[in-house]
Order: C-alpha cells, then structure tokens, then sequence
C-alpha cells in the first residue's frame, strides 16, 4: 500500500476504501482555530456534550488578534472557558498560527487529524492523515464519531532532483497549481514520493501540503521518513516517531512527475491561486506591500533566508515591507539568530505571531497598488481591500522584491547586484516555548458568553416541495470569502449569526442581503468548483439562515457541499453542464416530491418555466436525512 492507504486502513471503521465509495475513520486529533472554533463551541453546547473523545483536541486563537472593541476580547474569553468545560487545549492569542503550532507540539506521524480550516492538510507533512472540515464534522469527532467522505484517488506525485538556488518548496506547490489550476485535486489525495523528497525537510513539505488546499485535493501526504525524524529531535519530541512509508511496490490511482532540478520561481497572478506564471514574466511590476509569514510558509527557514537576503540592504522607499511569524517559537528561534534585527534594520514592521494579513486582519493594502504575498490565497477582497492585486510567491521572490520595489526574479536580483544564495546555518534544536498554550483543566467550567456570542439557529426540515426564485448567479469558482467574507468588519461577527449574515455574498452582490430578507425562500445557482477554498461553515449557516434552500452549479468544493448540507440546503449539479447557461437570476425552479426522489435516486428532474432541468445530488442516506431534519443538530436532537 503507499501511505495513504495505510493511514486510511489504519483507521478505517467501515466502508470499502475503493474511490468513489462511502468510507468513515476514526479521529486521533481535532483542531479548531477563532474564526470557525467559536461555532464548534457552540454546536457541542448544542450536542450537551461532557469532554470531548480524541487522543487531543486543540483551540488556536490566531486568525482575529486585532482588539479593536470588546467584541474580539469577548470570543476570545469564550473560546478559553469552552476549553475547560470541554478539555480541550488552549493555544493563547499570539502563541501562533494553528498549522505550524500544531505541527510543532501535536503533530504525530500515522495519527488522523480533523481541522476546522481547510489547511490543516499541512500536517501531511509529518505522515498524518489530515484533512479540512466543516466545524460541524469536527465538532462530530470531538464526540468521537468517525468522520464520513467519499474515498479519494490517490494521486501520486514522484519528486526527482533538488531545487536549485533560489527556488524553494513554495515554488514546487505552485508548479502543481500552474499545471492543474485549483480543482485539479478535486476527488483526490496528492501523495509525493521518490528521491527528490531527500533533500526537503519536514517544514518544506508544510509549505507543499499547505497548498494542496488550493488544489482542491482531501489532503496531501508524505511519508514519515528521518525528516520527519529530524523535525520532531529538534522540538524534543523524537519518541514521538513512526516510520510510515509506502510499500516499495505500492501503486497510485493517477501519477505525475516533478524534477526539482527543472523549476523556476513561480508567482501566482491576481486574482487566484491557479494564475501561475514564472516570476520573470511579470518582473519589473510595481509592487506596495511585500508580507512574509502565514500557514503557506511558516518555517524558520523561510523567514531566515529573507532575513539573510535583506541583510545590510534597505527594502524599496515605496514598500511596506511585514513579516507575520508564524509561531512564538519560531519568532524566538529568530531573534537569537540575529534575524528579526536584520529584518527590523532592513525596514520590516514585525507584526504578532498570527494570521492577519492572510485573512485580511490587518495589513490591508492600499488601493490600486500590488501586494506581494508568501500567503496561500489571493482571491479578490480577501486581503481586506476590495480594488486588491495580491500575488503569491516564495520567500526568495518576495524578499528580493522588497528591495527592488518591484516584481523581481530572485536569480536575476543576485546576478544584478552580485549576491550569493545565502547559506543558513539553522539551529539543530529549536526553541520550545509552551508558556502560551493550556493543557485542559480536569474540572469543567462554565462558558462564559458575552453579548456578541449567539446561539445556533433553528433550521426547518426541507419540505417536500421546493418552489424558489434563482436570486443569484454565480460563475466559477466563486469561493468561501465571496459567500461570507472575514476581514477586520466581518470577522468580530463570527458568533452572531443574525450580524454576519448581512455581510453574504457582499463581495458579489451588495444587494443579496436585503434582497432576500424579502424574498423568503430562494435558490443560488453556481458554475464550476462552487465554494472553493475555507472551510468556514458561516458561507453555509448565513445563507441559509437568509432563506436559501437550494444551490444547483456544474460542479461544488467538497467542503462547502458537505457543509450545505450540514445546515440543511440542498446542493445539486447540472447533469447537463450546458443547462448552467439556461438559467437567469429571477427564474423560479420548481421540484417535487423530495423526500422521495431523493431517497430512490441520485437524479431528480427541476422545472424551470416550461423546460425541465434534470440535476443529481450524490448525497448519502444519512446526508439525506439530515436535510430533512434541517441540519445536523436538528438530526441529533431528534435521535435523543
């Protein structure tokens, strides 16, 4: 078997693990980060749940640090007294973001992890099983139910060579978007394999695992080989270690090659992860605002060799040179190397160890000018500007850039000013620092709520009969950021339903909102990869609280079609993807009979006018009754 596969029937608790077929494994690790963890709090409230079931269940607080008013504050207090009521661990404001962190103090190789964050697939790297969720499928797992999905490919990608100066792990991710776009993944995980894997360590294969979210793929995994020995020496945690390898005659549902050796550096164009073009096609491009850190590179290394870069030079007089550090560790591990003085007399703003930037807390950039970003995405807005152009490139790209205030290959940066590729001398053992992170009380408390923190909804069943207007359509690859936006005005609402809810599909149309609170009941159509990206539940909870019943596009996200019908709505796809094209905001789809179509058939017939549209749903029995319950929790309930 190769690795996946291993991890899989280590943990398998039914199902027949052959692609496309219904399958549920058990849950070793869960982790939960603000921007979603305050819901997962609130729907184990619901659950009436005593402690949680998993080996360890971990609470990031690193997405929203910015205090502006009471409101932060108060979900951060939340979030810590739902630790203790339910014993889950507390990683403090500034502790860090959730992946590295958890990668640092948790990961363990051959375990599952299940993560309210569509990144948690970093932890890949270390040999796990870990895959992004809806907080509800998580908060299932902290009950200790399996978690369901539909068994992936394994992709296998064979990695040859070793990158050449100048390039990095950040580049070999983004010659996978630039070759497949950002549903290439779809229905897949990407397991790498071969020689090449000698030569990247344990952080470098973050940065590749990271962004297999941006593919659209389940997860990403690696073997647990002496990397990932080395990685776990250096945090003190050796006898942690599994080796977990493939089979040496162990096969792949699809294959694919990379030679390391053969990559240049690459930048992902505004506005999508799958824009990929080699950094020299778009050099000399002006840039404001370049910003090292986030999930998507988080390594010391990564930092440090932008430190080395800038060192002795001072950044363009027109950029905005920030560095995020990823975790309180590393930042520590930083400053005894010396590199956050360089950083600092380069002309870096060193900001808290967090998120921000990435998901438009903070370091918003200003409009009309370029931003320059070593973060996982750039969709439009996210950045918390809504005129933003964000590029996303490698450590090298953007140091190299900040010094010339302009796009600029790093090879052709070191020719011109006749620079060697810096060789770092990194520490063999890394700071451990564990001051900022609660292990859970043996007592439970009780929640502390303040007046921004609200309750669930309470979602009706799906009737039997659907009559509702198209309110919106959408093109493709509309993603979780366009349906419920975060950013510094959303984001301080992600526990109050009834505020965040007037902020959906604002990106897209300003009107829906209010329009719908007319409208009553209505319909979303959508084209390909609908509700790509973040695994944020609100961009199914706040629509659904505004009346959508029904979503029919060419094809969903994963997540975000598991979290539909969590909460209740019903997702469809064109069986003729040519019908997308016959639809207009304003007509009114018709079904009937639901409860039994879609319990008889996967295919069921819509009318539209006088035209009959047929769609298919792919929903599991139990998915089906949970759409007839309205959710979830209401199926829960009602088993009680």
């Amino acid at each position: 078997m190769n690795v996946a596969q291993q991890l899989i029937a280590s943990h398998l608790v039914s199902g027949d693990p052959v692609p496309g077929a219904g399958i549920e494994v058990r849950i070793d690790q869960t982790l939960t980060q603000d921007a979603t963890g305050t819901m997962v709090m609130l729907e184990l409230e619901a659950m009436d749940l005593d402690r949680v079931r998993t080996e360890v269940s971990v609470q990031y607080v690193d997405h929203n640090l910015l205090q502006a008013d009471e409101r932060n504050a108060e979900d951060h207090r939340f979030l810590r007294s739902a630790c203790g009521r339910f014993g889950v661990w507390y990683s403090k404001p500034g502790n860090g973001v959730s992946h590295p962190t958890h990668m640092q103090r948790f990961g363990r190789p051959g375990a599952t992890l299940l993560g309210s964050d569509s990144h948690t697939c970093a932890a890949g790297s270390l040999g796990m099983l870990a895959i992004g969720a809806g907080g509800i499928d998580v908060a299932q797992a902290m009950a200790g139910e399996p978690f369901r999905f539909r068994m992936p490919e394994i992709w296998g990608v064979e990695l040859t060579g070793e990158l050449p100066s100048c390039v990095s792990a950040k580049d070999v991710i983004l010659e996978m978007l630039r070759r497949y776009g950002v549903s290439g993944g779809v229905g897949r995980i990407v397991e790498y394999h071969g020689p090449g894997l000698a030569s990247l360590s344990a952080m470098d294969r973050h940065v590749i695992a990271n962004m297999g979210a941006e593919l659209g793929a389940t997860t990403t995994v690696f073997p647990a080989d002496d990397a990932v020995r080395e990685f776990l020496r250096a945090e003190g945690r050796e006898d942690e270690f599994t080796e977990v390898v493939a089979d040496h005659d162990a096969t792949y549902d699809v294959s694919d090659a990379i030679d390391l050796a053969g990559l240049d550096p690459l930048v992902a164009t505004p506005s999508s992860p799958g824009n990929v073009v080699p950094v020299r096609e778009v050099a000399g491009t002006e840039v404001g605002q370049v910003v090292i850190g986030s999930s998507a590179n988080p390594g010391l290394r990564d930092f440090a060799i932008a430190g080395a870069m800038v060192r002795g030079r001072q950044t363009g007089a027109a950029v905005s040179f920030d560095v995020n550090p990823t975790s309180r560790s590393i930042l520590e591990d930083l400053t005894r190397m010396g590199v956050t003085l360089d950083l600092v007399r380069a002309g870096a703003r060193v900001h808290q160890a967090g998120c921000l930037g990435c998901i438009g807390m903070g370091q918003a950039p200003a409009g009309g000018t370029n931003s320059l970003r070593t973060m996982p995405r750039n969709f439009p807005g996210r950045s918390g500007s809504a005129d933003d152009a964000v590029y996303l490139c490698s450590p090298e790209t953007a140091a190299a850039s900040a010094l010339s205030g302009v796009i600029v290959d790093p090879r052709d940066w070191a020719q011109q000013d006749a620079v060697s590729y810096p060789a770092l001398g990194l520490p063999a053992r890394h700071s451990v620092n564990r001051a900022m992170l609660e292990p859970p009380p043996a007592d439970p408390g009780e929640l502390q709520k303040g007046p921004n923190i609200g309750t669930l909804p309470d979602f009706d069943g799906l009737p039997d009969r659907l009559e509702v207007p198209v309110a919106l359509k959408v093109g493709d690859d509309v993603s979780t950021d366009e349906i419920s936006p975060a950013g510094a005005a959303a984001l301080p609402y992600r526990s109050n339903i009834a505020k965040l809810a007037e902020f959906t599909f604002r990106p897209v149309d300003p009107e829906y909102a209010g329009r719908v609170r007319d409208l009553g009941d209505h319909a979303v159509v959508g084209g390909t990869n609908y509700g790509q990206g973040s695994s944020r539940e609100h961009a199914a909870i706040t629509p659904r609280y505004l009346g959508l019943r029904l979503v029919v596009a060419r094809s969903f996200a994963r997540i975000h079609w598991q979290n539909l019908a969590n909460f209740g709505v019903l997702a469809c796809e064109f069986a003729d993807a040519a019908d997308y094209d016959r639809i207009q905001a304003g007509d009114v789809i018709v079904v009937d009979r639901l409860h039994d179509v879609l319990r008889s058939s996967e295919g069921l017939d819509a009318r539209v006018g006088d035209r009959t549209v047929q769609l298919r749903h792919q929903l599991s029995a139990r998915q089906i009754d949970t759409l007839l319950a309205g959710g979830v929790i209401p199926l829960l309930r009602g088993r009680q």
